[in-house]
């Protein structure tokens, strides 16, 4: 497709993944609102509409806890999605009127806000307005959301959010997480029937059943306790420090930050500019304290045994996202586009796998475990660009382009054939297309 029945097969995605109250992230697979599906989802619909756009981030802050956290699931009212809103039993946790999930995403919403905000601004006119009332109205309870993470995630003052399931980190089977797992051993499961693999039929493509039974048990583990902040370091098996969330906050706070300063934060305290930037310095530092001096990647660290966790994987550059030290990002970048990533000459875009090509962990169609995710390329790429490198933005925006050319807007892709795999149609991958497309 050349750029216009690009963008037109785009947005035709994501009215057709539109129900009216959210956008799905995707029409048969997961039809409900994911939090950090719905940040980048709302990003890409500001291209088309930016009341509609906001409206997506509104639907979202509905279903924020009382403690400020922002579930990872908003359920709407069709079955079909397995774990359903009832084996999570949040019932009288979560707001009245409201099905969710009982654990987080990575906060990146504060910095497609600023993105939107921005897209509004130079619109002007009514865009303008709307945008930026919803900012300033919203602004506290983006605050609140952040303030959670810190207090209940990253109390030791490491500058590092601890996850209590590979779910929250967005990248659910990442060899990232392959030792923290081994330690997981499940008791007695209530018994359950997937419904992803009769989707995705190629098993290949998704978590192995043994793996499921672990991610249930930890929800089960965090249920037993009703997602008590102070109860689930006591009770969970999983928790990881997580690098690559970490950084999404880091960069959220300084974003929150600029919305304040700009649009003012009517005297409440949670809102102050200085506040979340003394946040962002805090995630800032402890995302760069995790780089290996042998790989040059960002490590996580298991919290129940102390140790790195230095796998290859894209949560690696978390310091693109978030670092400030021009000596950091350049050697970086410089990784990120060498022979191990998105420079194999066996790719078929130059772009980078969610794993190291070259690793042992290596999977080439199965998730988070080696193939291209448009997504984190748009991210990262974003995240490069707004640190003055216009050439590496530049070069990951045409290589998208041609890997979306096709119109499916996989969930992710092949990287040495460029198939897309896993769910078609997927509304973020349709809105990073009408993000690069609008530049």
């Amino acid at each position: 497709m050349d750029a216009t029945q690009l963008r037109d097969r785009a947005r035709e995605v994501l009215a057709a993944n539109d129900t009216g109250t959210i956008v799905t992230a995707a029409p048969r697979l997961y039809p409900h609102q994911w939090s950090w599906d719905a940040a980048f989802v709302a990003a890409g619909l500001s291209t088309v509409s930016v009341p509609r756009a906001l409206a997506e981030l509104a639907h979202l802050l509905e279903a924020q806890w009382d403690s400020g956290m922002i579930p990872h699931i908003v359920f709407a009212d069709v079955e079909g999605y397995f774990p359903g809103a009832d084996r999570w039993r949040t019932a009288g946790i979560s707001p009245a009127g409201v099905r969710s999930s009982g654990i987080c995403q990575p906060p990146v919403h504060a910095t497609m806000l600023r993105r939107i905000v921005e897209r509004a601004t130079a619109n002007g006119g009514e865009d303008a307005r709307l945008a930026e009332e919803f900012a300033r109205h919203t602004l506290p309870r983006w605050a609140l959301w952040h303030e959670w993470l810190r207090r209940a995630r990253a109390a030791d003052g490491s500058g590092l959010v601890t996850t209590y399931h590979g779910w929250e980190s967005g990248m659910d089977n990442s060899p990232r997480f392959d030792g923290p797992y081994a330690r997981v051993h499940p008791g007695e499961v209530e018994p359950f029937v997937r419904t992803d693999t009769r989707i995705v039929q190629d098993a290949s493509q998704r978590p192995s059943d043994d793996e499921y039974a672990r991610y249930l048990w930890l929800v089960q583990q965090m249920a037993d306790v009703a997602y008590d902040d102070e109860r689930l370091p006591g009770a969970v098996d999983f928790q990881v420090k997580d690098v690559f969330a970490s950084a999404a906050l880091a960069a959220a706070n300084e974003d929150l930050a600029v919305l304040a300063e700009r649009l003012g934060h009517a005297g409440d305290p949670a809102s102050d500019p200085g506040r979340l930037r003394d946040w962002a310095a805090e995630f800032r530092e402890g995302v760069d304290a995790t780089v290996d001096p042998e790989t040059g990647l960002a490590r996580d660290r298991d919290v129940l045994t102390g140790e790195w966790i230095a796998k290859p994987t894209i949560a690696g550059f978390a310091p693109l996202v978030s670092s400030t030290d021009t000596a950091v990002r350049e050697a970086q970048l410089a990784l990120l586009d060498g022979p191990a990533w998105a420079g194999d000459p066996r790719l078929a875009f130059a772009l980078p796998p969610s794993t190291s090509p070259v690793s042992a962990e290596f999977r080439p169609r199965e998730y988070w475990r080696g193939p291209v995710w448009p997504v984190m390329t748009w991210y990262l790429a974003q995240s490069v660009r707004g640190n003055g490198d216009e050439a590496a933005y530049t070069r990951w925006r045409e290589a998208s382009l041609d890997q979306l050319a096709e119109g499916h807007f996989g969930e992710y892709y092949e990287p040495f054939t460029g198939e897309p795999l896993g769910s078609p149609d997927q509304s973020w991958t349709a809105a990073v297309a009408l993000e690069w497309l609008d530049d």
